[in-house]
């Protein structure tokens, strides 16, 4: 097994930055009905920086796990910084290629990061097409 392989098994057999939010500035709620795959997010925001992710969910290894190293790699950076980012950054983090059947479940935790963003700023959801980046 190759060592990315083996980082998504770790980070789906042991989350990390997992939590109920008790107390986050704002919490979003996104799922791939598609897969059944389910991610809450829960972000403190100061000063235009995320300080702390907490999440919960359910789902395949590639959803959990994607949740997982977003949120290692991802607090403490800014709002602006997160609604940046595109499929391309999420498929680097993961290492090993993303087919056709699973690029929904691979962009769950950015869908969820930027819709709880987008609602702490008073703004409409993101549609899914947007966070694949397909022109609707």
């Amino acid at each position: 097994m190759d060592l990315y392989a083996e980082n998504i098994l770790d980070h789906y057999r042991d989350p990390r930055n997992t939590g109920e939010g008790k107390g986050a500035t704002v919490s979003a709620e996104e799922d791939n009905p598609a897969c059944g795959d389910r991610l809450t997010v829960h972000l403190w925001i100061e000063d235009g920086s995320v300080t702390k992710i907490e999440w919960e969910g359910t789902g395949c290894a590639i959803s959990q796990a994607g949740m997982s190293i977003f949120a290692e790699e991802f607090e403490g950076k800014t709002t602006e910084e997160i609604l940046k980012l595109s499929k391309d950054t999420i498929y680097e983090l993961f290492g090993v290629p993303i087919g056709p059947r699973r690029f929904k479940c691979a962009l769950l935790c950015l869908h969820t990061m930027k819709n709880a963003i987008r609602k702490h700023e008073g703004k409409d959801p993101q549609m899914w097409l947007e966070t694949v980046e397909i022109d609707g």
